[in-house]
């Protein structure tokens, strides 16, 4: 085999005495004039040390060779590659650059080096005009991959009627004729093709490489930090944009794992579709890496239905990716892209009923960065989402993923963006409306059996990750109960599995020794008090079993409302503060069977890597109070300044005010540690919003006594038959306006995502394995 010699890369470079003239073009062509290679033997025969040893001892023949290599993608891309040698001649540069480009990005002194312009280089005797030679590298590098992923009987399809017809011109081809799937904006579907799919895979490969200098920076929030090979890639500088970004969103939501519905097909045809497609959602979701936050992006108010952006200028820096994603907004369009992400996200849950009957797609975390993108960028595609009851098609794949995803301490990333979805879905009023739809799908999860509906469900799914997740979930429980309180006015009926849990979590989140472990722990009571309070209120006549549920574990409520605050008994409760590291009991949950073919929530397995992610900020960050007036349109409650005492408790008894750690002199004792005094758990035992419940008790439960001791009851049933009958008009407080918090985009939860992000593409890309074992600075890698 040749290639072993022609890719012996440092004994080539490093061993040749002195610089190698970058006209030597015999020197030069041994690179990549092999034919029998891929990518992976590249990877094997040009080691790291290898590339490393070059950098350090012969940088002018490791900058030629990149040289050389980008100059060969752009003489194909002006040729259009007719001749097999081109091709193969195209594909072994993009190989080589896609092995050596994270080398030069992990060393800052050859950070500028693609954005530096050389005097003679990328002359390939074409006689291109001179101000075309100044073209940075990345710059032409850039633009040749983008004309190769368009390029007639190489990427795709060529048009012409016979071999007789002259060749495609490739400065004269419409390539938005040649998108790759039909979908949004394109009806022709085109034959698939292997050769094609593998080509563009190989260089949709070598991109997501040059993007992929991000990972090699320190995470900053305050750069506003746009990828300068993103950036130049998704500009008006290249005339491809429209198509490729088409190309890919259209490949990814067109995609259909199952094989033309036939169980089991794919154990008969070896799919060569899924690598592309992995690789176009990869490409995609780092293209659209923006933060909206900092971008001027029109924002939809509740009155309006949604922006213009069909037709508004694109927002904040011109990255026509995210410009275009913003602008999609036919009914057709919406339903394409909806439908395909729901297929490809149920598609681990049919492994559960016919195991093994499709082929199981990995790249679910992409296609959920992916989602978040499309309703973060695009308002008229969020309303489309939540206009029917297709959104319960992403929310049951988002809670099996939760469930499922739950004791794995490598899976926290999939944790945290499953659940920031469900919080800006919990914004939007048609959310908790359409969560009122019975539940029947039955995917087995490991949770106990119920009959109700899709609240139900993601109730009883987020009491499991609360009482049994791993310790790192502690920090989403708020963002879990604010979804919950988001959703609870419009809940109608809840079953009697799942009032339970929500009173067995608020019986261990009001434990005086939990209360007083923390300085934010009291917020999760006052948020479960804002569902109760909002249900009775609201959806009191369907939800008898919660009334009962209440009226049952009282005591509860009335130990809130008697709560110590002396110091001897705050002392004495820290003192019988857990022993086990558990946050929460299991006792008095009534757990239940879970259901039929359900496996326990697995933890990772030992040696499992995983990447680091940066903190999210706290709930007040990430959303922001509207209340919702009589009409149902919102009304954004901005925060007045100062709205928290300084001791960090809520105001006026909104329990997400006063995120912030408490750092109050009083409250600090020498060591540093926070520790409870009775001031501050009178600044906020005075707020908690009790009022409707005690009512409530004292309406119902003399009544409730009465007929249990008449009747000589000890059944529920006819109890509960009271309690549907029965009515509070007029007997409670007068109703409270509804509060929701919704999710703010800001600066901090885009840092997450791009951290996120390039973490998974990190761990997934592993055939070849391109980034592995290089200096990255944007996340750890860690093993569980």
């Amino acid at each position: 085999m040749g290639s072993s010699d022609s890719f012996a890369l440092a004994s080539r470079v490093a061993g040749t005495k002195g610089p190698v003239e970058a006209t030597d073009d015999a020197f030069w062509d041994q690179f990549w004039a092999d034919t029998a290679t891929s990518v992976q033997d590249v990877f094997a025969l040009v080691p790291a040390a290898e590339i490393r040893a070059v950098r350090e001892e012969s940088p002018s023949n490791l900058a030629t060779l990149c040289y050389k290599a980008v100059e060969k993608l752009v003489q194909g891309a002006e040729s259009g590659c007719h001749s097999e040698k081109e091709k193969q001649i195209v594909l072994n540069c993009s190989r080589l650059l896609t092995r050596v480009l994270p080398y030069i990005f992990e060393d800052p002194d050859w950070r500028g080096f693609f954005w530096s312009t050389v005097p003679g280089a990328g002359r390939g005797g074409q006689g291109e005009d001179d101000d075309e030679n100044a073209r940075p590298l990345a710059e032409s590098l850039l633009l040749a991959i983008a004309d190769l992923l368009f390029c007639p009987d190489f990427t795709v399809q060529s048009h012409r009627r016979s071999t007789v017809d002259s060749a495609e011109d490739v400065h004269s081809l419409d390539s938005c004729e040649y998108i790759w799937e039909a979908g949004v904006g394109f009806a022709h579907s085109p034959q698939p093709n292997y050769i094609h799919d593998m080509n563009r895979m190989e260089l949709l490969k070598l991109l997501l490489t040059c993007f992929s200098e991000a990972m090699y920076l320190p995470p900053a929030p305050e750069s506003g930090s746009t990828n300068p090979w993103v950036q130049f890639f998704c500009s008006t500088e290249n005339r491809h944009a429209l198509p490729l970004f088409t190309s890919l969103l259209n490949t990814v939501c067109a995609y259909d794992p199952v094989g033309y519905g036939i169980p089991y097909n794919h154990l008969l045809f070896s799919d060569y579709r899924e690598p592309l497609v992995e690789e176009a959602a990869q490409v995609l979701i780092v293209t659209l890496d923006h933060d909206s936050a900092s971008s001027a992006s029109p924002t939809v108010d509740g009155t309006t239905t949604g922006t213009a952006m069909d037709d508004a200028d694109p927002p904040g820096p011109e990255n026509l990716f995210v410009n275009y994603l913003s602008r999609i907004h036919r009914e057709e369009d919406f339903q394409f892209i909806l439908k395909g992400i729901a297929r490809l996200l149920s598609n681990p849950l049919l492994q559960t009923y016919l195991p093994n009957s499709t082929k199981k797609i990995q790249f679910h975390q992409e296609l959920l960065v992916l989602f978040w993108k499309l309703c973060d960028f695009n308002k008229k595609f969020l309303f489309f989402v939540l206009k029917s009851s297709d959104v319960l098609d992403i929310l049951v794949p988002i809670l099996f993923f939760l469930n499922d995803a739950r004791a794995d301490q490598s899976r926290v990333g999939l944790m945290h963006i499953g659940v920031f979805i469900l919080l800006l879905l919990s914004g939007e009023r048609n959310f908790g409306v359409r969560l009122n739809k019975p539940y029947s799908v039955r995917v087995p999860m490991d949770i106990p059996v119920f009959t109700g509906t899709h609240a139900d469900l993601l109730i009883v799914v987020f009491h499991k990750i609360i009482t049994s997740g791993h310790q790192r979930l502690q920090p989403l429980f708020d963002c879990l109960l604010t979804i919950v309180v988001n959703v609870s006015p419009y809940l109608k009926s809840l079953s009697m599995v799942t009032a339970n849990k929500l009173l067995h979590l608020l019986e261990a989140f009001s434990t005086t020794w939990f209360l007083f472990s923390a300085a934010q722990n009291h917020h999760l009571v006052f948020f479960l008090l804002e569902v109760f309070n909002n249900i009775i209120q609201y959806q009191f006549d369907g939800n008898a079993n919660l009334v009962y549920a209440i009226i049952r574990k009282r005591s509860v409520f009335h130990q809130l409302a008697n709560l110590p605050t002396d110091p001897p008994a705050i002392h004495k409760a820290l003192q019988r503060r857990r022993r086990t590291p558990e946050p929460l009991s299991r006792t008095g949950s009534q757990e239940g069977t879970s259901m039929e073919g359900s496996r326990p929530a697995a933890p990772a397995e030992p040696g499992t890597l995983k990447t680091s992610l940066v903190a999210t900020p706290g709930i007040d960050k990430l959303t922001e109070k509207s209340q919702v007036s009589e009409d149902g349109t919102l009304r954004s409650l901005e925060p007045e300044p100062q709205q928290s005492s300084e001791d960090g408790s809520p105001a006026k008894g909104e329990p997400s005010q006063a995120w912030r750690e408490q750092r109050r002199p009083s409250s600090s004792s020498a060591s540093g540690q926070w520790s409870p005094t009775p001031e501050w758990v009178l600044s906020w035992k005075s707020k908690l919003p009790l009022q409707t419940i005690m009512r409530l008790l004292q309406v119902l439960v003399p009544q409730v006594e009465k007929i249990c001791i008449d009747k000589g009851l000890t059944d529920e049933s006819e109890i509960l038959r009271f309690l549907q009958h029965g009515t509070l008009v007029g007997l409670l407080p007068v109703p409270h306006p509804i509060l929701i918090r919704k999710y703010q985009a800001n600066s901090g939860t885009a840092m997450w995502f791009r951290t996120y992000m390039w973490g998974v593409i990190y761990l997934r890309n592993v055939d070849p394995p391109v980034w592995y074992d290089t200096d990255v600075k944007l996340f750890e890698i860690q093993r569980v």
